[in-house]
């Protein structure tokens, strides 16, 4: 017999009415090890958080979290920073699934940052998604938080794959890549000096097709932009930009209406959908077997300049 691939088998298996039921194995792994990570950080630490953007990595990690603790049970709140620019589809869900769970939600935004002078935009139309960082780290000062849970994942972004699951900030909320503490075995080193903190990653060995699977799986529902919709969007170096108050067309380009979905949700500002007919998350898994470009590849405009790299805002405080 041929071998085949696992593109076409997972291809086969998604396509075909009579095709035999995928093995969970690996989700299963990946779930556990998830659960693991968010029960050791409840019992570690002190004044943990998850950050939680109503995206669907965090609705994963939400949903992994219910099945540690319990539905209604989270032993941490959920905080999120508001860049006042944000798709309300996906603000809107935030909101409600947090009350669904009768969870403690912290939102902090950088319009506050602004008005008190931390945050200070070069002109008017700069993204604020950089700028996160400032009310990131204002945040954590005034609930003297020492870690807080994240949705990164390592296939995202060649910086995120360099970073432990336990990633240890300084005193001033930087990352330092080099003084990473092995992780070995499972056992993590959470010794944290005062003004220190941690930046926990549960789904760092989840891809972006792990995610759409298990959310197939566990029918997680989802802000509506992650599948097909109609939008208006102008195509900019290969990307499509959607039309909106904050990214209207410039001159020369042709505004169409075109079938998308985002793979990412962000700041308006940067987040761009791509083209797709997938209205499921069968629909998505199949899109994602055949995806040659990451998410934030293919998605995110403020990923394209070396002067905004993911590497230097993470040493900066980034997510």
């Amino acid at each position: 017999m041929n071998a085949i691939s696992e593109h076409e088998r997972l291809t086969h298996a998604m396509t075909t009415s009579h095709a035999p039921t995928l093995s969970n194995a690996h989700l299963d792994a990946l779930e556990e090890e998830t659960i693991f990570i968010l029960r050791e950080v409840a019992a570690v630490f002190e004044r943990p958080t998850l950050l939680f953007s109503g995206g669907k990595d965090s609705l994963v990690l939400l949903k992994c979290a219910e099945k540690a603790f319990g539905s209604g049970r989270l032993p941490y709140p959920l905080l999120m920073i508001d860049t006042g620019h944000n798709f309300p589809e996906v603000t809107d869900f935030r909101d409600f699934r947090a009350k669904e769970l009768n969870a403690e939600l912290i939102v902090r935004n950088v319009e506050d940052s602004m008005a008190r002078g931390t945050v200070r935009l070069a002109h008017p139309g700069e993204s604020r998604n950089v700028h996160q960082s400032v009310t990131l780290l204002e945040a954590i000062e005034e609930f003297r938080f020492d870690a807080l849970i994240g949705g990164a994942r390592r296939d995202e972004e060649k910086a995120r794959a360099k970073e432990r699951i336990f990633s240890h900030r300084d005193s001033f909320g930087q990352w330092q890549p080099k003084a990473q503490r092995p992780e070995l075995w499972t056992l993590f080193n959470t010794r944290l000096q005062p003004g220190e903190h941690f930046r926990v990653f549960p789904i760092s060995n989840w891809t972006e097709l792990d995610v759409w699977q298990y959310i197939e799986r566990e029918n997680i529902a989802l802000p509506s932009i992650y599948y097909t919709h109609e939008r208006q969007v102008v195509d900019r170096k290969g990307l499509l930009v959607p039309v909106t108050e904050l990214t209207p067309p410039r001159e020369g380009e042709t505004v169409q209406t075109r079938q998308v979905r985002f793979r990412t949700v962000g700041d308006i500002t940067c987040t761009c959908p791509v083209e797709s007919t997938a209205a499921t998350a069968a629909d998505i898994v199949i899109e994602t077997l055949a995806a040659d470009v990451s998410e934030r590849g293919a998605t995110r405009m403020d990923d394209k300049t070396s002067e905004a790299s993911m590497e230097k805002r993470k040493k900066d405080g980034y997510f």
